[in-house]
Order: structure tokens, then sequence, then C-alpha cells
């Protein structure tokens, strides 16, 4: 399956780019204000995929962190603070480990893409929230190609084309 996503400046452009490719035989769907939203067509958003993966990752962990912290503290005898006792030392070098593993979730779970950003999903939710439209087909590599020589006449701001490899 091959995607092709044009970015339009305004509902009439986009409904003529619309009309003109159903003309073609060719199916699209509009996504903006008065058609489909992002979330109904199934566009996700990143930052709250990367959050979720995030917190799925700091669930194991935080909690390994903490045991290897509180090993090495163990093991090597260090004593960093004296007035927490040889416990309080140990207790401190687990929280140090556990906020050590809150940061790799953040690293490994995709919060990195999150604070940076990342991703084509969130240009397209920026550009339907400035008022944009979106004109998206789904269909084989010719079907694509044609709608695109199609929407090249609308002068879209943007024309991207994607092939979804995991769908065989």
């Amino acid at each position: 399956m091959n995607y092709l996503v044009a970015v339009l400046g305004d509902r009439i452009q986009a409904e003529a780019a619309y009309l003109a490719l159903e003309k073609e035989g060719i199916k699209s769907t509009i996504l903006g204000r008065g058609y489909k939203s992002a979330d109904e067509f199934g566009l996700i958003d990143p930052n709250e995929e990367a959050k979720k993966q995030v917190r799925l990752m700091a669930v194991w962990l935080v909690p390994f962190g903490f045991f290897a912290g509180f090993t090495f503290s163990f093991i090597t005898g260090l004593e960093t603070f004296a007035w927490a006792g040889e416990i309080g030392n140990h207790i401190i070098g687990g929280l140090l480990g556990a906020v050590s593993g809150a940061l790799g979730s953040v690293v490994s779970g995709g919060g990195v893409g999150l604070i940076i950003g990342g991703g084509d999903a969130l240009p397209y939710r920026n550009r339907l929230d400035a008022g944009k439209y979106l004109i998206v087909v789904e269909d084989a590599e010719n079907v694509t190609r044609q709608a695109t020589r199609v929407l090249r006449q609308f002068d879209p701001e943007n024309l991207q084309g994607y092939a979804d490899t995991t769908v065989s």
C-alpha cells in the first residue's frame, strides 16, 4: 500500500483537488475543518505514542535501576554520605540508580523525539491546526503516481509519498 499526502491552503482548493481525483477514478480523503480529523483518519499523535513508550520503559527500568544502584553501593562499600549510615548510603545509591533508570526510559522510550519533535505526523497535525487541508490517497504505486500528476496542478504546499512496507 502506498500513501500520497498533499497539503493545500484552503477548502476550495482541497475540494477541487478531491473532485479532480474523483474524476480520474482515484479515491481520496480530505482532512481538515469540516472533514475528517487527524484522529478520525488514524494519523497517530507521535507525542502520545512517545509518552506511552516512555511509561512502559519506566516500569522496567526504574526498579532495575534501583536494584542496580543499591547493589553497586553494597558491593563497593561506598560511604558517600556519612550522615546517612551504611543502609542509608545503599538506599541513596538505589535512588540514584532509579533516577538513572528513569532517564534511560526517556532516552530509550522515544522521549528524545518527544522533546525535540520527530516524524511526519506532527508537521501534518500542525498544518491541520493552522487551518490547512490534507488530501490523502491510499492505493497502489501506479495509482499514487497518477494522483501525483493530478495534484501537482493545484500547486500544493507539500506533496509527499510514502510506502507502507509492513503490509504484504
